[in-house]
Protein backbone atom coordinates (compact mmCIF):
# COMPACT_ATOMS: atom_id res chain seq x y z
CA UNK A 1 0.00 0.00 0.00
CA UNK A 2 1.66 3.34 -1.22
CA UNK A 3 0.63 6.82 0.06
CA UNK A 4 3.31 8.39 -3.15
CA UNK A 5 0.40 9.83 -4.86
CA UNK A 6 -1.23 11.25 -1.93
CA UNK A 7 1.50 13.14 -0.49
CA UNK A 8 2.60 14.33 -3.62
CA UNK A 9 -0.69 15.86 -4.14
CA UNK A 10 -0.90 17.62 -0.59
CA UNK A 11 2.54 18.43 -1.43
CA UNK A 12 1.06 20.99 -4.31
CA UNK A 13 -2.37 21.77 -2.37
CA UNK A 14 0.19 22.93 1.01
CA UNK A 15 2.25 25.45 -1.55
CA UNK A 16 -0.97 27.54 -1.04
CA UNK A 17 0.26 28.89 2.44
CA UNK A 18 3.64 30.34 0.71
CA UNK A 19 3.75 33.56 -0.42
CA UNK A 20 6.69 35.98 -2.49
CA UNK A 21 9.75 36.67 0.13
CA UNK A 22 8.95 33.47 2.78
CA UNK A 23 11.26 32.21 4.65
CA UNK A 24 10.29 29.12 4.75
CA UNK A 25 11.24 25.98 7.08
CA UNK A 26 12.20 22.94 5.86
CA UNK A 27 11.76 19.66 7.69
CA UNK A 28 13.18 16.44 7.45
CA UNK A 29 11.47 12.69 6.02
CA UNK A 30 9.55 11.56 3.04
CA UNK A 31 6.75 14.04 3.17
CA UNK A 32 9.19 16.98 3.52
CA UNK A 33 11.10 15.84 0.39
CA UNK A 34 7.80 15.87 -1.42
CA UNK A 35 7.43 19.31 -0.51
CA UNK A 36 10.58 20.65 -1.20
CA UNK A 37 10.70 19.53 -4.82
CA UNK A 38 7.22 20.65 -5.35
CA UNK A 39 8.45 24.45 -3.48
CA UNK A 40 11.23 24.29 -6.16
CA UNK A 41 8.83 24.19 -9.22
CA UNK A 42 6.72 27.10 -7.89
CA UNK A 43 9.91 29.28 -7.15
CA UNK A 44 11.02 28.64 -10.62
CA UNK A 45 7.21 29.51 -12.13
CA UNK A 46 6.30 32.33 -9.99
CA UNK A 47 10.01 33.67 -9.45
CA UNK A 48 9.62 33.94 -5.73
CA UNK A 49 12.11 35.36 -3.38
CA UNK A 50 11.87 32.09 -0.71
CA UNK A 51 14.43 31.32 1.77
CA UNK A 52 14.45 27.80 3.45
CA UNK A 53 15.80 26.79 6.51
CA UNK A 54 16.61 23.21 6.51
CA UNK A 55 16.46 20.72 9.70
CA UNK A 56 19.07 18.05 8.46
CA UNK A 57 21.92 17.49 6.39
CA UNK A 58 19.61 15.03 4.66
CA UNK A 59 16.58 17.62 3.28
CA UNK A 60 19.69 20.61 2.71
CA UNK A 61 21.49 18.43 -0.14
CA UNK A 62 17.69 18.09 -1.72
CA UNK A 63 16.65 21.37 -1.46
CA UNK A 64 20.36 22.48 -2.84
CA UNK A 65 19.90 19.94 -5.63
CA UNK A 66 16.39 21.51 -6.25
CA UNK A 67 17.91 25.14 -6.45
CA UNK A 68 16.31 26.45 -3.30
CA UNK A 69 18.13 29.45 -1.53
CA UNK A 70 19.02 28.43 2.56
CA UNK A 71 19.80 30.08 5.71
CA UNK A 72 20.62 28.37 9.12
CA UNK A 73 17.76 29.25 12.05
CA UNK A 74 20.09 31.11 13.80
CA UNK A 75 20.28 33.25 10.92
CA UNK A 76 16.58 34.35 10.95
CA UNK A 77 14.47 35.83 13.72
CA UNK A 78 10.73 34.42 12.63
CA UNK A 79 9.98 31.56 9.98
CA UNK A 80 6.78 32.61 8.39
CA UNK A 81 5.63 28.60 7.84
CA UNK A 82 7.15 25.59 8.68
CA UNK A 83 6.44 22.55 6.55
CA UNK A 84 7.15 18.93 7.91
CA UNK A 85 6.60 15.20 8.63
CA UNK A 86 5.23 13.33 11.65
CA UNK A 87 5.99 9.50 13.08
CA UNK A 88 2.67 9.49 15.15
CA UNK A 89 -0.07 12.39 15.43
CA UNK A 90 -2.95 11.69 18.52
CA UNK A 91 -6.12 12.57 19.05
CA UNK A 92 -5.13 16.09 20.70
CA UNK A 93 -2.79 17.10 17.67
CA UNK A 94 0.56 16.21 19.54
CA UNK A 95 3.19 15.02 17.73
CA UNK A 96 5.85 12.86 18.09
CA UNK A 97 8.95 13.30 15.89
CA UNK A 98 12.74 12.45 15.75
CA UNK A 99 12.81 9.11 13.74
CA UNK A 100 15.47 10.61 11.88
CA UNK A 101 16.98 11.78 14.46
CA UNK A 102 16.78 15.80 13.82
CA UNK A 103 13.86 16.32 16.37
CA UNK A 104 16.45 19.38 18.37
CA UNK A 105 16.81 21.28 15.02
CA UNK A 106 13.05 20.41 13.87
CA UNK A 107 11.59 21.65 17.51
CA UNK A 108 13.84 25.14 16.97
CA UNK A 109 12.49 25.52 13.98
CA UNK A 110 8.53 25.54 15.50
CA UNK A 111 8.98 27.73 18.10
CA UNK A 112 10.20 30.22 15.59
CA UNK A 113 6.62 29.36 13.22
CA UNK A 114 4.16 31.37 12.15
CA UNK A 115 2.41 28.65 11.25
CA UNK A 116 3.28 24.33 11.25
CA UNK A 117 1.73 22.78 8.56
CA UNK A 118 2.41 18.65 9.02
CA UNK A 119 2.17 15.92 6.62
CA UNK A 120 1.54 12.42 7.61
CA UNK A 121 -0.30 9.21 5.97
CA UNK A 122 -2.78 7.77 8.09
CA UNK A 123 -0.96 5.47 9.28
CA UNK A 124 0.38 7.66 11.74
CA UNK A 125 -2.77 8.44 12.85
CA UNK A 126 -3.91 7.14 16.75
CA UNK A 127 -6.10 8.31 19.42
CA UNK A 128 -3.24 7.74 22.23
CA UNK A 129 0.64 7.54 21.54
CA UNK A 130 1.95 4.13 21.07
CA UNK A 131 5.24 4.61 19.61
CA UNK A 132 8.76 4.96 21.53
CA UNK A 133 9.19 8.78 22.06
CA UNK A 134 12.94 9.63 20.71
CA UNK A 135 14.80 11.66 23.57
CA UNK A 136 18.11 13.47 22.34
CA UNK A 137 20.80 13.32 24.47
CA UNK A 138 24.39 14.69 25.54
CA UNK A 139 26.64 11.14 25.43
CA UNK A 140 28.22 12.47 29.04
CA UNK A 141 24.10 11.74 30.53
CA UNK A 142 23.68 8.79 28.57
CA UNK A 143 23.48 6.46 32.09
CA UNK A 144 21.92 9.14 34.23
CA UNK A 145 19.07 9.87 31.78
CA UNK A 146 18.42 6.13 31.15
CA UNK A 147 18.14 5.70 35.08
CA UNK A 148 16.27 8.86 35.00
CA UNK A 149 13.17 7.78 31.99
CA UNK A 150 12.90 4.41 34.13
CA UNK A 151 11.72 6.38 37.07
CA UNK A 152 9.03 8.03 35.11
CA UNK A 153 8.30 5.04 33.58
CA UNK A 154 9.91 4.06 30.75
CA UNK A 155 12.45 1.95 29.45
CA UNK A 156 15.04 3.56 27.23
CA UNK A 157 17.28 2.09 24.34
CA UNK A 158 20.35 3.51 22.93
CA UNK A 159 19.38 3.88 19.38
CA UNK A 160 22.41 2.25 17.09
CA UNK A 161 23.53 2.25 13.19
CA UNK A 162 22.74 -1.05 11.53
CA UNK A 163 26.53 -2.69 12.35
CA UNK A 164 25.92 -1.86 16.01
CA UNK A 165 27.75 1.86 16.35
CA UNK A 166 26.08 4.60 17.91
CA UNK A 167 23.76 6.78 16.21
CA UNK A 168 24.54 10.10 16.44
CA UNK A 169 22.57 13.09 15.66
CA UNK A 170 24.31 16.24 13.36
CA UNK A 171 24.56 18.26 17.06
CA UNK A 172 26.93 15.24 17.91
CA UNK A 173 24.49 14.02 20.70
CA UNK A 174 23.14 10.40 21.17
CA UNK A 175 19.14 9.48 20.52
CA UNK A 176 17.55 7.23 23.41
CA UNK A 177 14.24 5.91 22.31
CA UNK A 178 11.76 5.54 24.59
CA UNK A 179 9.58 3.01 25.26
CA UNK A 180 6.38 4.48 27.85
CA UNK A 181 3.55 2.18 26.55
CA UNK A 182 0.50 4.28 25.78
CA UNK A 183 1.06 8.10 26.78
CA UNK A 184 -2.66 9.66 27.58
CA UNK A 185 -1.10 12.96 28.71
CA UNK A 186 2.02 13.41 26.73
CA UNK A 187 2.38 16.81 27.39
CA UNK A 188 3.28 16.24 30.79
CA UNK A 189 5.34 13.62 29.76
CA UNK A 190 7.35 16.09 27.43
CA UNK A 191 7.47 18.37 30.21
CA UNK A 192 8.80 15.57 32.91
CA UNK A 193 11.11 13.93 30.04
CA UNK A 194 12.87 17.68 29.18
CA UNK A 195 13.38 18.25 33.22
CA UNK A 196 15.76 15.86 33.15
CA UNK A 197 19.56 16.90 33.27
CA UNK A 198 21.22 15.87 29.82
CA UNK A 199 18.07 15.82 27.95
CA UNK A 200 18.40 18.03 24.57
CA UNK A 201 15.09 17.31 23.31
CA UNK A 202 12.12 14.82 23.34
CA UNK A 203 10.37 14.26 20.79
CA UNK A 204 7.05 15.15 21.76
CA UNK A 205 6.36 18.09 20.28
CA UNK A 206 4.10 20.44 22.56
CA UNK A 207 3.88 22.96 19.86
CA UNK A 208 1.19 21.50 17.95
CA UNK A 209 0.37 22.19 14.07
CA UNK A 210 -1.81 24.56 12.56
CA UNK A 211 -2.48 22.63 10.05
CA UNK A 212 -2.54 18.51 9.24
CA UNK A 213 -2.69 16.61 5.86
CA UNK A 214 -3.76 13.20 5.94
CA UNK A 215 -2.76 11.22 3.30
CA UNK A 216 -4.99 8.01 2.30
CA UNK A 217 -4.74 5.79 -0.40
CA UNK A 218 -5.62 5.88 -3.97
CA UNK A 219 -3.54 10.11 -3.77
CA UNK A 220 -6.22 11.37 -1.70
CA UNK A 221 -6.08 13.22 1.66
CA UNK A 222 -7.92 14.98 4.25
CA UNK A 223 -6.92 18.38 5.47
CA UNK A 224 -7.43 18.89 9.06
Amino acid sequence: MSYDDAIKALSNNALKFVKDDYIIGLGSGRAATAFVKSLAKLIKVKNYNIKGVPTSLQIKLIAEKAGIPLVESDQVDVIDVVFDGADQIDSQKYVIKGGGGALLRENILFSLAKKVVIMADKTKFVKNFTRTVPIEVHPLARTSVIHSIKKLGGTAQLRSLDKGYPFFTENGNIILDCDFGVIKNPKILSQKIKGVTGVLESGIFLRRPDVIYRAKINGKYDIL
